[in-house]
């Protein structure tokens, strides 16, 4: 025990303080800039010396290892190291070479420029808002979105939040709350981030009446439970995962009327959305989405969905359906809670004018979506070309398929050329970190041990930052 202390002694004797390790050549440049860097970079120091101070305490560092680090320096790496993580924290602009449009962790749909244009000036300045700028009378935030999604979809009246996730909270606790919502057993989805139906319900203050079994329900099942009291039958599309087989569901239109006979509010969760048919490969794929005009004709009194996804604009969820019922989401204090701001309001009026506009195809995430093999094997070969001049690397494009997006049109894949790429000593994963990590950032797919750059989700001025990248990655 006394020769335990002993050399617990001799590491905390060695161990430096802050001030002294401050004063070190390796870390003194890095606190001679403006005060609050200063207080950035005095803090990641005291955070590494605490965390050896802890090791020495538990036995895990000793005088001879601690001097290593010091003359090694690994003090002065680390700072550098946390100071770097930090200073790229945060929402940077990145290249998606995944080959995933919709891609939920890069921020999924870009918008068109000039939505991006208009979020910009409802940023920068002050907006109409809750006013009527003719008669200056006091107006809803979202009134005009409200007339464009009429519109568009057919309905009667509709309204935005802050997400689709919102936007089925807010359906359940406005017709549920205290009562039961209805779904059938094969429509109790999870998408990303661990959200549950039933779980919201719960949040929602509602209690879940499964029917039917996870392959076949029937008309039957939703009678039943709707005449013993439910607040709202709700229907949901499966847009992650495909049940198939021996399989049954009750469609949009036998469930509103079961809901107008019932006197029970009916809804239907969309999911990602998709407004029109594609017209086009290959996003005819995409047949198995409903429209959301279909689900609308259907009779079902609201449908939700995505305002960012397959709809091409900033993340939002959208309900659409009778004025009465749309009224009534608009009444519950949790809307005012989920409502979006002046910047996405923006964005979502430029992106439906679009497609009133008959633009929908400028969108880019459609745009995307519809590019062919053939259109995207040049831009691969280019993208070949300049990596394979690099030193140490190789790269050969190879036939590959895209994903729309985890979440969007499950089991589609998009036949795409792809860039596969090797190095002389670094693996993939050590490219795809580098990567990761660079200026600018670069996101891209390992598959087959070997790193893949898939050109389907690059946007204009994406080939000269992934070329910047690369000679970044090779001059280092």
């Amino acid at each position: 025990m006394a020769a335990a202390e002993e050399r617990r002694g001799e590491a905390f004797r060695l161990l430096p303080g802050v001030d002294e390790a401050s004063r070190l050549d390796s870390i003194a440049p890095l606190v001679e800039g403006a005060e609050a860097e200063r207080e950035l970079v005095l803090g990641l120091v005291r955070g590494i010396l605490e965390e050896w101070r802890a090791e020495i305490v538990a036995g895990q560092l000793d005088a001879e290892t601690l001097a290593g680090r010091l003359e090694g320096g690994e003090l002065a790496r680390g700072v550098a190291s946390r100071l770097a993580r930090e200073r790229g924290g945060g929402l940077w602009r990145v290249v998606n070479a995944t080959g995933v449009v919709l891609h939920t962790g890069l921020g999924r749909a870009p918008v068109h420029p000039e939505v991006a244009s208009a979020m910009a000036r409802a940023a920068v300045g002050y907006c109409v808002l809750e006013v009527d700028r003719f008669s200056g009378a006091r107006n809803e935030r979202d009134a005009h979105l409200g007339t464009l999604l009429e519109r568009l979809t057919g309905a009667e009246a509709g309204i935005a939040v802050n997400n689709n996730a919102g936007a089925v909270l807010l359906c359940l606790q406005t017709f549920a709350a205290g009562r039961a919502a209805v779904v059938s057993r094969g429509e109790l989805v999870e998408i990303g981030g661990s959200f549950r139906v039933p779980e919201i319900m719960a949040r929602a203050g509602v209690s879940l009446r499964e029917v039917g079994t996870t392959n076949r329900t029937r008309a039957a099942d939703y009678e039943r439970a709707a005449g013993d009291g439910a607040g709202l039958l709700m229907k949901v599309h499966t847009s992650n995962y495909r049940v198939v087989g021996f399989t049954g569901e009750v469609d949009p239109a036998e469930l509103a009327e079961i809901g107008r006979s019932s006197g029970t509010t009916t809804a239907f969760d969309l999911g990602s959305g998709l407004l029109e048919a594609a017209g086009s490969a290959p996003l005819d794929m995409l047949g198995a989405e409903p429209l959301v005009r279909d689900a609308v004709a259907s009779g079902i009194d609201v449908v939700t969905f995505s305002g960012d996804k397959l709809l091409g604009g900033p993340q939002a969820g959208l309900l659409v359906g009778r004025r009465a019922v749309i009224d009534a989401l608009r009444r519950n204090p949790i809307y005012r809670a989920l409502r979006c701001d002046k910047v996405t309001l923006a964005g979502l009026e430029a992106t439906l004018e679009l497609y009133l506009a008959g633009r929908a195809d400028e969108l880019p995430a459609r745009r995307l979506l519809r590019a062919s093999a053939a259109e995207l094997e040049p831009v691969a070969a280019r993208v070949a070309r300049f990596v394979a001049a690099l030193e140490g690397f190789e790269a050969e494009v190879v036939p590959g398929r895209s994903q729309p997006g985890s979440g969007s049109a499950p089991g589609v894949f998009l036949d795409t050329p792809v860039v596969c790429v090797r190095h002389t000593e670094r693996s993939p994963d050590e490219l795809a970190a580098a990567l990761r990590a660079g200026d600018p950032p670069v996101f891209a797919r390992i598959h087959d041990e070997r790193l893949h750059l898939d050109p389907r989700a690059l946007l204009e001025g994406d080939e000269e930052r992934l070329a910047t990248a690369f000679e970044l990655l090779a001059s280092g």
